[in-house]
């Protein structure tokens, strides 16, 4: 499974302005094939910081979806509204059983 954690700083007004790109993202990349979850949430102590976590089955699940139509929308929301910082971390992982034995 391939994991993506980003976390996105923005200016005041950002989350509000990109709300709906956000629903409409949300709503078409969890109806891909291949994909397990696909969150945005922002922190509650700091409403400019949007975070993004995915749950691919595999690396072509992830590689398809950068290359979806909706995947151009919303990189075009975001360009209108340029964040201060982008961090993405992609991690290769095995899910494990909770709690840990």
């Amino acid at each position: 499974m391939i994991v993506l954690n980003v976390k996105i700083e923005t200016e005041p007004g950002t989350v509000a302005a990109l709300k709906d790109a956000v629903a409409a993202m949300e709503k078409a990349s969890r109806a891909e094939t291949g994909c397990i979850e696909y969150v945005f949430s922002t922190e509650l102590n700091d409403p400019t910081s949007i975070r993004i976590i995915e749950h691919w089955k595999d690396l072509d699940s992830l590689k398809t979806h950068f290359a979806m139509a909706h995947m151009a929308t919303f990189n075009e929301a975001i360009r209108k509204h340029p964040p201060k910082r982008v961090d993405v971390k992609m991690f290769d992982a095995t899910p494990l059983p909770f709690p840990p034995q």
